[in-house]
């Protein structure tokens, strides 16, 4: 891959983590017996299994970097780094506050997905140790998103943003289930945006005992990811309804949530207003859904600015 590279203007905060992605050629739903889920004992036949590089960080910066950025990834790796290491220096992510630990291996997740595209998934985090982000005070960063990652990681990024007064998404993914409604609540509150799919949001809702989702939060928008029905941006006075762009071959839904992450910061850098944004978000992450794990999609800008007008009638400048 040979692209011209802009300086960095987003550090991504999250997991690098290889992955293991399953595919279940059947329904969950199937074999989970709603009244036996205390007492849970089943085993899933798979029909296929990939190995690859992963992690939300590692994957929105992929996406990053194929729109032309060059992110500042933030987050711990252990001794089995090497190839990945290689992998990112090549896509031209800039490394210089990953925390390292040589007794340790790196984040892992096991990612089992149905004819749905439900998904069940464990996570190993790797070693619990903080970024170096005293590396990334003199750099010129307009925005960062706080990825799913270890809570402390997670928090310690909300923390650096705030000190420097730098607008971040949160989008807490699988990981909501581990934070109090105090911490979600404060984390949300300071979010320039918050992020995440139908059952994440609802997780949040839950746990903040809010009315409806319009209620998280009120004073910022609020974006629900939904597959293949679009995403929604959600205000206090109203809702926008963004369709998902059109799949020519549905193959794997595995780090598309990451790729849409990816396209809306570069629309947010780009200056695009938030729904323009969320419209080259649906564009970027139509891409990974048609390719096999995480970070084996590729698209030029002028394809991407060909799919965005072909999908939603309007004009896209990127190169």
């Amino acid at each position: 891959m040979s692209l011209k590279k802009t300086k960095s203007s987003v550090a991504v905060a999250g997991s690098l983590a290889f992955d293991c992605v399953m595919n279940f050629p059947g329904r969950f739903s199937a074999h989970i017996l709603p009244g036996k889920i205390h007492d849970l004992n089943v085993s899933f036949s798979l029909d296929r299994l990939s190995t690859g590089f992963g992690g939300t960080a590692g994957n929105i910066a992929y996406n990053l970097a194929l729109l032309q950025e060059r992110p500042s990834v933030l987050s711990a790796v252990g001794a089995d780094f090497l190839l990945y290491r290689r992998h990112l220096l090549a896509l031209g992510a800039d490394l210089c506050a990953l925390a390292r630990n040589q007794r340790e291996r790196c984040a892992s997740a096991f990612i089992m997905t149905d004819k749905d595209d439900n998904q069940l998934s464990g996570f190993y985090p790797g070693p619990a140790l903080l970024p170096d982000f005293k590396r990334l005070d003199k750099k010129n960063i307009n925005y960062l998103i706080i990825a799913p990652d270890l809570k402390a990681r997670m928090l310690a990024a909300q923390a650096w943003a705030i000190k420097r007064n730098l607008p971040y998404i949160f989008d807490p993914g699988q990981q909501v289930i581990n934070f109090s409604p105090t911490e979600l609540r404060k984390i949300i509150r300071s979010a320039f945006l918050t992020i995440g799919n139908d059952y994440e949001v609802e997780v949040i809702r839950l746990a903040l005992a809010c009315s409806d989702a319009a209620s998280i939060s009120p004073r910022r928008p609020l974006i629900i990811t939904k597959g293949a029905q679009g995403s929604e941006i959600i205000t206090a006075n109203k809702r926008i309804l963004i369709p998902a762009v059109a799949v020519r071959e549905n193959l794997d839904p595995t780090g598309a949530g990451d790729a849409y992450r990816a396209g809306l910061l570069k629309g947010l850098v780009l200056g695009m207003p938030l729904v323009e944004a969320a419209k080259l978000a649906s564009t970027v992450a139509v891409y990974a859904v048609e390719k096999k794990g995480t970070q084996n999609h590729r698209f030029t800008l002028k394809n991407l600015e060909k799919r965005y007008r072909q999908s939603f009638g309007q004009a896209l400048k990127l190169t």
